[in-house]
């Protein structure tokens, strides 16, 4: 590594450690392959997070249903992102949370000290996004660290 190099990566212009936030939609997909690209690019650790969200009022019990039935399905999912990290030479770190996507993802940034977060944007209407707010929108205002919205195509 040059002394430049170092330099840039001392003051954190290049990501250690980048977290994806993923539901499985196109868009996640291509939150995740620009991450992959970017880990493989920087040697970054790369971590993957996925969101089950609760039905209202959440208690214990459905919280803990909706943990169990999110791990089964997301752990076949994982399985190919796994491959995908590893044929580029990467480990995946995985998580499947429970909560609201936007706060668990924050969070998880917080208290794993990651460097960017990359999100997927759904391109939804502006009065959509009014009504119902944006992951992305309040991952990019509210997380600790840099944020890329990887905008769908």
């Amino acid at each position: 590594m040059t002394e430049q190099e170092a330099s840039v990566r001392d003051v954190g212009m290049i990501p250690r450690r980048i977290l994806v936030g993923f539901d499985g939609s196109p868009f996640a997909e291509q939150a995740y392959e620009m991450a992959l690209n970017l880990a493989a690019l920087c040697g970054a650790r790369l971590a993957v997070v996925s969101v089950a969200t609760l039905p209202e009022p959440p208690g214990e019990v459905e919280t803990q249903a909706t943990l169990e039935s999110a791990t089964e399905h997301y752990e076949a999912v994982y399985e190919n992102l796994r491959r995908r990290a590893e044929d580029r030479g990467l480990t995946l770190e995985t998580r499947i949370l429970v909560g609201h996507p936007a706060e668990q993802i924050v969070r998880l940034a917080a208290s794993t000290q990651v460097d960017l977060v990359v999100v997927g944007h759904r391109g939804r209407s502006r009065i959509s996004e009014w009504v119902s707010g944006s992951v992305s929108k309040r991952v990019v205002n509210h997380a600790p660290c840099s944020v890329l919205v990887v905008r769908g195509r």
